[in-house]
């Protein structure tokens, strides 16, 4: 007997607690308050909001000078020159040309024919764009006989190496 009593119990506190079929919910009271944030504001180191006015951050001491353009110039025009090889064996164009890569460009880049690429030869210097707030990024643009083509550096310190990121091909 207490077995069906429960059972029934159940199935009484199931219906009671469903929807009627064709019915629809009332809509929420619209609330004319707003609500308050659950937690404080989120700041970023020295206590600052972060990315106020969606400015990009510090150079953290990073600040350019002769000596780190100098070295984004030799680097962009030593990629583009072992990258501008359309002749050479791919296995040994990859990894000639993965010495001046970040580890995602060398990923990217390996899959390559270099047999593909129109440049064979370097026409010119590298020139260097920078962005004085940013220690970290440059481009570099490197006249080749197929045009010129984009170099996008970047390095993780001041003292770290310039790695190529990508090669941008001149526009059509």
């Amino acid at each position: 007997m207490k077995k069906p009593l429960a059972l029934l119990a159940a199935a009484l506190l199931c219906t009671s607690c469903a929807q009627a079929a064709g019915t629809s919910p009332e809509p929420p009271a619209k609330s004319s308050t707003s609500a308050a944030p659950s937690a404080p504001v989120s700041l970023s180191a020295g206590s600052g909001p972060q990315a106020p006015g969606a400015t990009p951050p510090a150079t953290m001491g990073i600040t350019w000078d002769e000596a780190g353009r100098k070295s984004a110039v030799e680097v962009a025009e030593r990629a583009m020159a072992d990258f501008a090889r359309p002749r050479t064996e791919a296995t040994r164009w990859a990894n000639d040309l993965a010495r001046w890569m970040t580890p995602q460009a060398t990923a990217d880049y390996s899959a390559v024919d270099p047999a593909t690429i129109p440049a064979t030869r370097l026409t010119g210097p590298a020139r260097l764009t920078v962005d004085e707030a940013n220690g970290y990024g440059a481009a570099a643009t490197v006249p080749t006989d197929a045009g010129t083509y984009t170099v996008q550096l970047l390095r993780t310190a001041k003292d770290s190496p310039w790695k190529v990121h990508r090669l941008t091909p001149p526009a059509s």
